[in-house]
């Protein structure tokens, strides 16, 4: 793991969550975007050393949803950057981590990413990053 990237934190209103951390914290906002295939709407903002992704389910398919639903608003995940996601998967896996996605998927910001299961990781999800560059895509 080359670094932690940044900090997912599961919200029910993204509005609401980013004018809490935008003008009570103070914290600059990145940008925002919808990821349809994880079922979410993104908020980045800019912590200092490290970022906060606000993610707020879209309907009530995907995993944040079921996450909110279940445990409530709050931390979903912590994700760490890697330069190479396939060959990290698979020294997890001969480590015997199991990982929730046999191949990496597309996730916010263009990055590839893939989740460790939490009963591998101490109860903690975590998300591995893999940043795409323009050659990449």
């Amino acid at each position: 793991m080359e670094k932690v990237d940044h900090i997912g934190i599961a919200v029910k209103d993204l509005q609401e969550s980013m004018d809490y951390y935008i003008h009570t914290l103070g914290l600059k906002l990145l940008g925002t975007e919808e990821v349809p295939e994880q079922h979410v709407t993104v908020a980045f903002l800019d912590a200092g050393n490290i970022k906060l992704e606000l993610l707020e389910p879209i309907g009530t398919e995907g995993a944040v949803s079921k996450f909110i639903s279940k445990r409530g608003e709050g931390v979903h995940h912590i994700a760490f950057g890697v330069s190479d996601i396939r060959q990290r998967m698979a020294d997890l896996r001969e480590n015997g981590v199991t990982l929730l996605q046999e191949e990496p998927k597309r996730g916010a910001g263009g990055a590839d990413v893939a989740f460790l299961h939490p009963k591998s990781s101490f109860g903690v999800l975590v998300e591995l990053c893999a940043k795409r560059t323009r050659g990449d895509e």
